[in-house]
């Protein structure tokens, strides 16, 4: 373990990293706003040109904001998975939270054909998709907490978590069998994941989802560092083992679920993210780990955006592709080590 001050370094030498591939994120893009511009505009003052001030208040700003909180919340809920199920490849979509999410989209993209004129418009706007995949997300919460009352095993719920991803999987594919290519089309390109279409009230929104799942995260610290030691040690420490429990699948399904309702589903930060920040902090605990993986995570999540967003390019790439392209490696590197890990 390090010691106090060395952490302080790290946490303040994250801080300023935020900061700044914040303001690159930003800075960044088809039109490059000079770093300058961009803090002349946040403290409220005029800048050169109107329409760069356009730009980022109503585009990049927003965008830069989404990409903090979803690479945090991705990050933590990554970490409580890994941490609850003592399994290094876990993620934040073990429990087919992702999957309910898709499956509720899926039903209004490609099940939206059975309807007609106003309903079919109304289906397919962007606030009743993000209801969609959060009533998706819902329902596959609902099934593991009645499967998690009955089962007392934690290994078992994770297997039925990705049964029941499976089951929503499965049923999307029949879906898109039978839709038209313009639906296909539409469920595939929300699919890939964006960070640029929420607005400033969506946010908002999204920001008061993520506090709720940290604050429930803070809550439950102490039992995720009893679990590492595994069940009946965190028993025999006092720790209520199913409250717990539900509390840490109920902090990963708000901060998971929400994400992906407003963003669609973006694979592998909150997987390597976790065994970025163990190795960086070189700790097991929680109270070191949960603020250290909000930071890097977000960091990681800017980083990724401003890959994708080409600069100096009118195109972009999909989230999902670069986040892909960064995790992965990270994936096999911690299979070809995974004899050293300590869970």
């Amino acid at each position: 373990m390090k010691p106090i001050k060395t952490y302080r370094l790290y946490f303040a030498i994250l801080a300023i990293l935020l900061v700044v591939f914040f303001l690159i994120n930003i800075s960044l893009g088809s039109v490059r706003i000079p770093i300058k511009q961009i803090v002349t505009t946040l403290i409220g003052s005029d800048i050169e040109k109107q329409s760069w001030q356009y730009i980022i208040l109503n585009y990049r700003l927003p965008k830069a904001f989404t990409a903090v909180l979803v690479g945090s919340g991705l990050s933590v809920s990554g970490l409580l998975m890994q941490t609850l199920f003592r399994n290094p490849l876990a993620g934040p979509f073990v429990l087919g939270i992702s999957s309910g999410a898709s499956l509720g989209v899926a039903l209004l993209i490609m099940g939206s054909s059975v309807f007609a004129g106003i309903f079919s418009a109304f289906f397919l706007s962007s606030y009743t998709i993000a209801i969609g995949a959060t009533a998706g997300s819902f329902l596959v919460l609902l099934a593991i907490f009645i499967v998690a009352n009955k089962v007392k095993d934690t290994m078992a719920l994770l297997i039925i978590g990705l049964m029941f991803g499976s089951i929503t999987t499965a049923v999307v594919s029949v879906l898109s069998y039978f839709t038209s290519k313009e639906k296909l089309q539409q469920y595939i390109f929300w699919s890939f994941g964006s960070l640029g279409n929420l607005s400033w009230s969506q946010l908002a929104f999204l920001a008061i989802l993520f506090s709720i799942g940290i604050l429930i995260t803070i809550t439950v610290l102490k039992p995720l560092n009893a679990l590492l030691l595994g069940e009946n040690y965190a028993q025999s420490m006092g720790i209520q083992l199913k409250k717990s429990r539900y509390l840490i699948i109920i902090a990963t399904s708000i901060l998971a679920g929400s994400i992906t309702a407003f963003t669609g589903p973006i694979a592998f930060i909150g997987l390597a993210v976790p065994h970025l920040t163990r190795q960086l902090f070189n700790t097991q605990n929680h109270h070191i780990l949960l603020p250290a993986t909000v930071l890097f995570g977000a960091i990681l999540m800017l980083v990724c955006d401003t890959i994708a967003q080409l600069p100096t390019s009118e195109y972009s790439l999909p989230i999902n592709a670069i986040t892909s392209i960064v995790g992965a490696p990270v994936v096999i590197w911690l299979l070809v080590r995974k004899q050293k890990m300590i869970f």
